[in-house]
This record gives structure tokens, C-alpha cells and sequence, in this order.
């Protein structure tokens, strides 16, 4: 089951993505935010008009020249080979004033016992809800692992210690898109910070800057890292808008009327 907010600086409060109900999300917010949200539309053309604004025609297997293509349900696993998230794991280290800070993809049979271990801290299983038997996590992150690379799970390291837990995602082709005016390549994050002692005292904001700002230097094809916590969940509010994120509008999602929060690469320098 998918977690159900963001975490912030206080605490595990992860984000989550739920299917929400159909129709438009309430909005709130200054005008300005409204209309950056809703200046683009998500359109999506067949492979023959795609294939007619390049001058070429689809292949037999309904490919088309010189665009590139995943298999539903397939990673993309070939060395070199773009995907979904342009390589998380080539990233590399980014520097953060809180020490140097890895993002590496997880490895089920490495990382399940450190993070099923934080999935079972009652504040953080109310809510991931995923506490219980490790089976239940390595559903989860198999599910990631075995799809089309739209979703990426990742391990934490600072300073060479794993503390936290990140889900690198396509926002504009998840089910959150339904909900607000997804851009192409819009990039989603879901944060879980593990370790007691390592909550409360201003890692999450400065993660969350880091990841965001990581995320924006490795996918040029990507303007805007956004995520969506509870509405209610001021402090969590208040992490991503102490991290360069922008309130943008109110969405309605599964379980919650959530924040949707934007940090934009042109404004990553100004906030």
C-alpha cells in the first residue's frame, strides 16, 4: 500500500500517491499559482502523428524511428540506455550543508531488513501502513522494481550511514496526474526519514532541497520537482516551503485534501 504524506523535518511523514476520485481537485492559492499550475496541457499523440510530424512512418512493430521506448512492466536494464528517470543511480553524491548525501537505488536483498525495520516505527507505519513482515515492504519495493522504471526506490546515505528512504517518480504519469496540470517529465518524490534521532533538527529541509535540486541537474527535460502532503500537516507544509517549494494549489487524493507543492528550476536559484 502506497504511503500517504510527506515526511518533513518533525518527523516520518511521508508523501503518497493514492488513485483519487474523478473529476477537478479543489484549488486554493493566489492567483499566480493557479495559472502556473493550469498553463499547459497533458497531451499524449499516437506513434502516427508523432511519426508524421518527423517525417517518417511507423515501424512493423508500431515503433517509431528515432524515439525512444519502454516495455510496460520491463526496467530498462541495459547499461547506457535512456529510461524514465534518466539513470538515478549514475547520479552520484550531491553536497548538502548536512554532509554528503547518496541516492542509491535499492537492492531488495540488501536493503529490505534496514528499511522494513523503519516501515514497523509506529510513526512511521501510520503512515506508510506497510509495518508487519518484511514480505510486505519487498512487495512494495518489487512492485517498483519489476515495473517500467516510472518509480524509482532508493536508499539514503549520508555520509556513508543509510538514513532514509526515497521514491523517485514520474509525477506526470502517475495516477497523481489526474488530480492537477501535469508537464512532461514533472518528477515526484516521497521521503521517509528512518531514524529517530535523526528527526526534528532540519535534515528533512535540507534533503529535500538537495534531492530536488538533484533531480533538476540530472533530468534537463524536467522544470518542476513537486510532491503533495497532507494539508493539515503544517510542519510537513512547512519543510518543503523551507526547501524551495512553492504552495501551488490544494488536491484531492485517496485519503487526504493535500498541498501540492512545486519547486520550479527557474525559480531553484531565487528560493
Amino acid at each position: 500500500m502506497p504511503p500517504t504524506d510527506a515526511s518533513a523535518d518533525t518527523g516520518p511523514v511521508p508523501v503518497a500517491v493514492r488513485p483519487g476520485p474523478t473529476g477537478h481537485p479543489g484549488r486554493s492559492g493566489t492567483a499566480e499559482d493557479i495559472r502556473d499550475c493550469e498553463d499547459t496541457l497533458d497531451l499524449r499523440l499516437p506513434g502516427e502523428l508523432l511519426a508524421l510530424v518527423a517525417g517518417t512512418t511507423p515501424e512493423a512493430d508500431g515503433r517509431v524511428p528515432g524515439l525512444a521506448h519502454e516495455r510496460p512492466g520491463r526496467p530498462l536494464d541495459q547499461p547506457g540506455t535512456p529510461d524514465l528517470l534518466d539513470q538515478v543511480g549514475t547520479w552520484g553524491p550531491a553536497e548538502t550543508p548536512v554532509g554528503s548525501f547518496h541516492l542509491l537505488p535499492v537492492q531488495v536483498e540488501r536493503d529490505l531488513p534496514v528499511i522494513s525495520g523503519w516501515m514497523n516505527d509506529p510513526a512511521v507505519a501510520a503512515f506508510w501502513q506497510l509495518a508487519g513482515s518484511p514480505a510486505q515492504t519487498e512487495d512494495h519495493l518489487r512492485a517498483q522494481l519489476a515495473g517500467d522504471g516510472r518509480s524509482v526506490p532508493c536508499l539514503g546515505v549520508l555520509d556513508g550511514t543509510p538514513m532514509s528512504y526515497w521514491e523517485i517518480y514520474r509525477a506526470d504519469l502517475d495516477p497523481l496526474a489526474r488530480h492537477y496540470p501535469a508537464r512532461p517529465h514533472d518528477t515526484g518524490v516521497h521521503l521517509l526519514v528512518g531514524d529517530v534521532a535523526d528527526r526534528g533538527r532540519g535534515l528533512g529541509s535540507a534533503l529535500l532541497r538537495a534531492v530536488a535540486d538533484h533531480v533538476l541537474d540530472h533530468r534537463p527535460a524536467c522544470a518542476r520537482v513537486v510532491a503533495e502532503p497532507d494539508l493539515h500537516n503544517t510542519p510537513s507544509v512547512a519543510a518543503f516551503l523551507n526547501a524551495g517549494f512553492r504552495y501551488a494549489s490544494e488536491v484531492d487524493l485517496l485519503a487526504k485534501r493535500a498541498a501540492l507543492m512545486i519547486r520550479d528550476r527557474s525559480l531553484r536559484h531565487l528560493m
